[in-house]
């Protein structure tokens, strides 16, 4: 057995990431049913959707319940908790830390906190916030492919001293290649020798279950996946895949095709996202994949051509 591998832990991003796809409108059925296959799979961690604070966020009463995870609802979705932990995830300027209570009182075990490089410091108060509650927590760094090294030398040093127990290296646009996460890995193993280490990544070049190998054989820990890939755009890497080739034997494939039968394919009917053409071409540009979702909502959702000129096009200004 690969050492490597007996050490991973997957963390299931489909209600969370997933419902950037579907504005999070899961049903509770779904959700009971996902994380029930998921711990029967021998999946270590579901994240169960963001912990934001809805008055923080524009928007907020259009969205599912998942978008701002309440205390109380959570206990009637999870009457049971199982061995599957559950984790949150939070965005700076998005939650009230008021809104979070200790460990102890709450279903959750793992709150993550992502942010962009600017904001590594504002993440970090976060977290050690976090940390003090008794959570166990992660930094995420978002867009990792638009970071100047400068940029990244000084977020390593405040890490590094930091109290957070994980730290991600995320490929927002899934424009990172297996030979950019073994150099980022290699990296931040340099730059934080004390700190574990996870991935999260993203669809757009077909490379998400490519890069989350390649970052399992330098020792990455905690691995970010989704059932089916669903997430935002391209989505993320199949828990399936992680799950039926992990050489774990904790792990078990079946559970996770039981959900893919019954919730995913159905689901997929109605809501799109996976390897598009538009998001490869994001993903190529190494561009957020916001333009190509818009392109994806209109009568001409198929033409790649005429989206690949106006985004390569030097004359034409279009916002990044």
């Amino acid at each position: 057995m690969n050492l490597k591998a007996s050490n991973c832990k997957i963390v299931d991003c489909t209600i969370r990431d997933g419902g950037l796809v579907n504005n999070w409108d899961f049903s509770v059925e779904f959700v009971q049913h996902l994380y029930n296959s998921l711990n029967e799979a021998g999946v270590d961690y579901m994240e169960i959707g963001y912990k934001n604070s809805p008055k923080l966020l524009k928007g907020a009463e259009s969205a599912g319940p998942w978008r701002f995870l309440d205390d109380d609802f959570l206990r009637k979705v999870i009457p049971q908790k199982l061995n599957t932990k559950l984790s949150a995830l939070v965005d700076i300027g998005r939650v009230d830390e008021n809104d979070i209570l200790p460990r102890e009182e709450s279903l959750i075990d793992l709150i993550r906190v992502a942010c962009y490089i600017q904001d590594v410091d504002k993440a970090l108060d976060l977290v050690k916030v976090f940390h003090d509650r008794g959570y166990e927590t992660t930094i995420n760094i978002m867009a990792l492919s638009n970071v100047m090294e400068n940029q990244l030398l000084e977020a390593f040093e405040m890490i590094d001293a930091s109290v957070v127990d994980v730290v991600y290296i995320v490929d927002s646009y899934g424009s990172l290649s297996p030979n950019d996460f073994n150099y980022l890995v290699e990296k931040f193993k340099k730059y934080l020798p004390n700190k574990r280490l996870g991935v999260h990544t993203h669809n757009n070049m077909q490379l998400a279950f490519a890069n989350t190998l390649v970052s399992v054989e330098k020792g990455v820990e905690l691995l970010d996946a989704s059932v089916y890939g669903m997430g935002r755009a391209a989505g993320n890497c199949p828990t399936e895949l992680l799950v039926a080739n992990l050489k774990n034997a904790k792990y078990k494939v079946r559970p996770v095709l039981d959900m893919i039968d019954k919730y995913m394919i159905p689901l997929r009917e109605k809501e799109e996202w996976g390897y598009i053409i538009p998001y490869m071409i994001t993903g190529m540009l190494d561009e957020h994949p916001r333009s190509a979702m818009a392109l994806r909502d209109t009568a001409d959702k198929d033409n790649s051509v005429d989206f690949y000129d106006k985004l390569t096009t030097p004359e034409v200004t279009h916002s990044k």
